[in-house]
């Protein structure tokens, strides 16, 4: 089985996208190692806008590259949650989170933006924003009992990293609607001074 590249099996699945006029933009673990501290990654998580009508372009656009199920899409539609779309040549996973209808979630998904895939190439990805990163990372984190060391070193490394150029108003007034003030503090403190 081949090594996947991460990048170029996103891309694959962005270009797609845009051509198909989907909203969307990259989460999880690509986007904290984009911000904060790289670290291997098993899965890209991608937020998207999909409508029911685009579930047939979707599949016959990718069914070539990857393991893509209609029905599981369209679940993940009606149910705001999220579908995987296999890279059938390295069987590298990409999970599709819906687009919910959230304030939070609509709000992170207005605030992304571009950037360079990496050094070496011009190629833009929309990214989720470093200080929405964080906030999802300490969401999943409390949903998930507070005990994966991935995610929380995840959010450390991104306040590390970005420092004093971080929104701290928009964080702490997220954190707190969120419920998730006490665990901002604490990656915080334990981030040490930022700068």
């Amino acid at each position: 089985m081949k090594h996947p590249d991460i990048i170029e099996i996103s891309l694959k699945v962005v270009r797609v996208f845009e051509k198909l006029g989907i909203a969307y933009h990259i989460g999880g673990s690509l986007a904290s190692s984009a911000f904060g501290v790289a670290r291997a990654t098993v899965d890209v998580d991608i937020v998207a806008d999909i409508k029911r009508e685009q579930i047939s372009p979707i599949e016959e656009s990718l069914k070539e590259k990857f393991y893509v199920d209609a029905e599981m899409i369209r679940d993940a539609i009606k149910h705001q949650s999220s579908f995987n779309l296999i890279h059938l040549e390295t069987m590298f996973k990409v999970d599709v989170f819906i687009l919910k209808d959230q304030p939070f979630d609509k709000q992170a998904f207005l605030r992304r933006f571009p950037k360079p895939v990496s050094e070496d190439s011009p190629r833009q990805l929309f990214f989720a924003t470093p200080e929405d990163i964080i906030i999802n990372k300490l969401k999943w984190y409390k949903i998930g009992g507070c005990i994966s060391d991935r995610q929380w070193s995840d959010v450390l490394g991104v306040l590390k990293v970005q420092g004093e150029q971080l929104n701290m108003v928009y964080l702490k007034q997220w954190a707190e609607d969120l419920g998730i003030s006490d665990l901002l503090e604490k990656a915080l403190d334990e981030a040490g001074p930022l700068t």
